[in-house]
């Protein structure tokens, strides 16, 4: 299989998508939650379906799990697994800061990711083996040493309201150890900004496979330490995921580790 290929499909269809979401950037009609605080507009389902056409045009044989419409072909082993608007929160109130990431992963493991910030026109992509780029220039990891010098990022899951005590305790922890925390809202970019060197830590709980598959590939060929808080490498369909520098990986996971 021409992983190049893979690439350039993935990358045409993030750009479509995010033409889509452009055009959609505040002007949106159809607004609803499909959890308590887990919003999805029509631009996350106009964008969706681009991809899965760009997709399904090259390899209609490919299994796809994608966050609006949910799974489909899974006899496979060539999947794509798509979130066409990480962020939509932030999108639905115009705040510009999100992302259609589009992953391809042979036997569960990603050997292409994409992702793409239209509004920003920042576009993070890797193939496995190959490095990380960003706007077709390599990226790499920070070079900070130290915990308490280190910017952080986080986020939120959607069901927080039932796990609110160890997020506020990790949550603080952090805050107290670290230069600095932020929290951005798409997990995806969080991914990419630690793998570009603007963030020197992540952390987060309850993600689905669309939010991280591309971005930990992303941010392993930029050299990141991706692992879950247990300290186990870290696969997408975990509910856990730290990815840093790796000079500061140890120190974080005390962090997060409640006693």
């Amino acid at each position: 299989m021409n992983l190049n290929n893979i690439y350039q499909v993935a990358i045409a269809a993030a750009y479509h998508a995010g033409e889509i979401l452009n055009r959609y950037y505040g002007n949106l009609k159809d607004i609803h939650k499909k959890g308590a605080i887990d919003l999805v507009t029509e631009a996350d389902v106009a964008s969706e379906k681009a991809v899965k056409q760009i997709i399904q045009k090259h390899y209609p044989d490919h299994g796809i799990i994608a966050e609006e419409s949910g799974t489909q072909n899974t006899q496979t082993p060539y999947e794509w697994i798509i979130d066409p608007l990480d962020g939509t929160t932030n999108y639905a109130h115009q705040i510009p800061i999100f992302s259609v990431s589009i992953s391809f992963v042979v036997e569960k493991k990603p050997v292409v990711g994409v992702v793409f910030n239209p509004v920003a026109q920042e576009l993070f992509c890797a193939i496995k083996g190959c490095g990380a780029t960003y706007n077709q220039q390599s990226i790499a990891i920070s070079q900070t040493k130290a915990l308490s010098d280190s910017i952080l990022v986080t986020g939120f899951p959607y069901n927080l309201r039932e796990m609110i005590d160890p997020l506020i305790t990790r949550f603080s922890n952090c805050l107290q150890s670290a230069q600095a925390v932020r929290r951005l809202g798409a997990a995806s970019l969080d991914l990419c900004y630690v793998a570009s060197g603007r963030f020197d830590g992540f952390w987060e709980q309850n993600l689905k496979p669309w939010d991280t598959a591309a971005g930990m590939l992303i941010a392993q060929e930029a050299g990141a330490n991706i692992t879950n808080f247990s300290d186990q490498s870290y696969h997408y369909n975990m509910s856990e995921i730290i990815a840093t520098n790796g000079y500061i990986h140890q120190d974080l996971l005390e962090c997060l580790a409640i006693h």
